[in-house]
């Protein structure tokens, strides 16, 4: 039976922002404390030597005074020394939960400073901080003496202690309860039981709340810039908003920093991003050094964000601007050969669209001038979605424009209006049908027009004018049953298209360059990219889907073909697969089986040799911790070299990785270009051309991880040179700041 009193004194247990996870639990009595100064005293058996005036409180003793309770196998009380000691499995809790676990806690008279032995503190973000004894003091802080941090497990899946996979260990700990941040003196991170990194001066938070302070460094050594260290900053500066400022230094080029801002609140988001250095440069397409060493500033710049304006409003905007064209590729920020800028108002509802948009360039391309690069301001597009039906069908109104400018070349501006309708009739006899009637009016005008390097992008100098009317009749019949084990669908599928003879030369090409035939588009109305350009005269296309369904697997296949009743060579050139009256052959198959093999290919055969047009196949095989991929592109349109958006090109891809046990990892990828001359005679490739691969190797965890990549690019731009990149890799779980 238990014994209860209440002993007239402050007993303040030691108390840490903890989380008691991995710790025996053990219930709690229910006793509380009424008086402040009245601490409620329970145990298995109590003494008191009155003589010696000495309380000994004896098997499951527990105390609590205003929130703070404090349980353990025995406590005595020396009320002549004024010391409380408590002794075994000692347990402490505070009353916002905070719980320290030691073998021993010893109280001085003003029993809020004391002493502990063997502590462990289970903290808020779910680290554990372990030393041979700690110190209290009056504000809460605490000193630790030979003390361990981890955020890993101590204990496996059975409950058997083991090593955690990293930890910190310093000689001196301080515990600051109110910052809530643990500080270290003679730090150092041991991995594997290895020290590895020494760590003076570090710090990092305890909650699970954003906090100031350094972030993990970043290690790298590629054969341009030689080694690269990184070492972040956090800035917490509000609940809303952070940013992140990084010093990268070089041991062959000069310094490069680095920062990030980013803000939220209840209309939106945004964040910018910008980098800067000064240092020297190759220009694209030189072989050396430039003859001054000229040095100058360098940089990049990035923003985007979206603001709600109201409930259907809302604007968004992106930006990217860069000092010159290697610079991306030089300190590995991106491979893009192009960077965009938008700004967009939207207005969304749920039968309407509204955008009024303005879209910049930037190219990064050798051969690319600048001056012919396409400002586009304004661009507006609305949409209408009628709510009654119009003869029973679903009309859509749409009104379309924009202004295409260039410091250099040729400017286009362009507008129009189109209704659609469409109707959808299912039979009797199960065959779905489709009428689809369209009407659209443009107006063109364009200047400079012969500054266009394509002739056949040009239209005429001026205004000039086009009305466009289509109907269309589509029919699907889907055939279901059972087969091989499965359900299986057959749909045969039929569709006419009939469009009077335009004048589509007369027009300038902006948008409806990169025309080929594929599945996605063998159906559609206007088998064009955007506005520009719209296939006229009467076709009929046909084809045939097949869909497979069995436990476990699915195989679903396409094939069609068009037929015209003229030629289309006017505004398609040859080897697009729409230039003649039959349409080359094109098909798609995806077979899924499980979730082990993921097969997609495409093709497009010549409707005459049946040669390959395009070839693209994509091949996932394995789980998710080890898999193969492979994917292979062949374009063999042979269209010549001024239509650079049709050139032709072959590439092979090919990446894995292997599991090797449950945390380790290998991973690997290349990309080869094949593509030789005769398919691009501006290629420089011989038909066998590596552009980059990728080894490495990885550890995870979920408490540490850590990889390094080796990775070699065999392409130079300018000071972006060839070679190799090592990049090392590490994560710790709670130790961001």
């Amino acid at each position: 039976m238990k014994s209860c009193f209440a002993l007239a004194a402050c007993l303040l247990p030691f108390s840490l922002p903890a989380n008691a996870q991995g710790q025996p639990d053990i219930p709690d009595s229910g006793i509380t404390a009424s008086d402040p100064e009245e601490i409620e005293f329970s145990a298995d058996t109590i003494n008191y030597d009155f003589e010696n005036d000495v309380v000994v409180a004896r098997g499951n003793v527990e105390l609590a005074r205003e929130g703070y309770r404090l349980r353990a196998d025995n406590v005595t009380w020396n009320r002549k020394t004024g010391r409380v000691t408590a002794e075994g499995d000692v347990r402490t809790t505070g009353p916002d939960g905070d719980i320290v676990y030691s073998n021993t806690i010893t109280l001085t008279d003003s029993l809020r400073d004391g002493m502990v032995e063997n502590l462990l503190l289970v903290l808020e973000d779910g680290g554990r901080l372990a030393a041979l004894k700690g110190e209290r003091f009056d504000d809460g802080s605490m000193a630790l003496d030979i003390a361990a941090y981890t955020a890993c497990a101590v204990t496996t899946e059975e409950g058997c202690p083991k090593e955690p996979s990293w930890q910190i260990k310093a000689v001196k700990v301080r515990y600051d309860p109110i910052k809530k941040r643990v500080s270290y003196d003679g730090a150092r991170i041991e991995i594997f039981g290895l020290p590895v990194i020494p760590l003076p001066g570090l710090s990092h938070p305890i909650s699970n709340e954003n906090r100031s302070g350094i972030l993990v460094p970043n290690l790298r050594i590629d054969s341009t810039n030689g080694v690269a260290v990184s070492l972040p900053y956090y800035f917490n500066i509000a609940p809303n908003q952070d940013a992140t400022v990084t010093a990268q230094v070089f041991t062959e080029v000069a310094p490069l920093v680095s920062g990030t801002f980013r803000h939220l609140d209840d209309k939106g988001a945004f964040q910018i991003t910008g980098y800067a250095t000064y240092s020297s440069r190759i220009p694209t397409g030189a072989t050396g050094p430039l003859p001054n060493a000229e040095k100058d500033f360098r940089g990049y710049f990035e923003t985007s964000g979206r603001f709600k304006l109201g409930n259907n409003w809302t604007v968004s905007q992106s930006a990217r601007l860069v000092s010159d064209r290697t610079f991306l590729r030089r300190y590995d920020i991106s491979d893009d050969d192009s960077l965009r800028s938008t700004i967009n108002l939207e207005r969304i509802d749920n039968s309407s669209y509204f955008s009024l948009a303005g879209w910049a360039f930037q190219t990064l391309r050798t051969s690319d001038p600048q001056n012919q690069v396409p400002i586009v301001l304004p661009m507006v597009d609305y949409r209408k979605r009628l709510s009654d039906p119009v003869l029973g069908g679903q009309a859509m109104l749409q009104f379309n424009s924009l202004a295409i400018e260039r410091t250099g070349g040729q400017d286009t501006q362009r507008a129009f209006a189109s209704a659609r309708w469409d109707l959808r009739r299912l039979t009797k006899t199960g065959q779905e049908i489709t009428f689809t009637a369209y009407a659209r009016g443009d107006v063109y005008h364009s200047d400079d027009n012969v500054q266009n390097p394509v002739t056949v992008y040009q239209g005429n100098s001026g205004w000039e004018a086009r009305g466009i009317v289509s109907a269309a009749v589509d029919i699907k019949w889907p055939f279901i049953g059972k087969a091989f084990g499965g359900t299986q669908t057959i749909t045969p599928r039929f569709q006419i298209v009939a469009t009077p003879n335009l004048a589509n030369l007369s027009l300038p090409n902006e948008d409806s360059r990169a025309v080929d035939l594929e599945d996605t588009n063998l159906f559609s109305l206007n088998r064009f990219p955007g506005y520009d350009r719209y296939e006229d005269n009467v076709r009929a296309s046909y084809g045939v889907e097949w869909n497979l369904v069995r436990p476990n697997l699915s195989i679903n296949t396409i094939v069609g073909q068009s037929y015209r009743l003229e030629n289309n060579n006017n505004i398609v050139p040859e080897g697009t697969g729409l230039s003649d009256r039959f349409s080359d052959i094109v098909g798609r198959s995806n077979v899924r089986f499980k979730d082990i093999v993921k097969f997609t290919h495409r093709f497009r055969l010549d409707k005459d040799n049946l040669a390959v047009r395009r070839n693209e196949i994509d091949l996932t095989v394995g789980s998710k911790s080890t898999y193969v991929q492979a994917g292979y592109l062949r374009l063999n349109r042979d269209i010549g070299a001024e239509l650079e958006d049709l050139r032709d090109r072959e590439e092979i891809r090919i990446g894995g990785r292997y599991q090797i046990d449950k945390y380790w990892s290998v991973f690997g990828s290349a990309i080869v270009d094949l593509t030789d001359e005769r398919e691009d005679p501006t290629s420089s490739a011989d038909g066998f051309e590596p552009v980059r691969h990728r080894l490495g190797v990885a550890y995870d965890d979920g408490c540490l991880s850590l990889g390094v990549t080796w990775r070699y690019d065999y392409e130079d731009t300018g000071d972006a040179e060839r070679g190799s990149t090592f990049l090392f890799r590490l994560a710790l779980r709670n130790l961001g700041v």
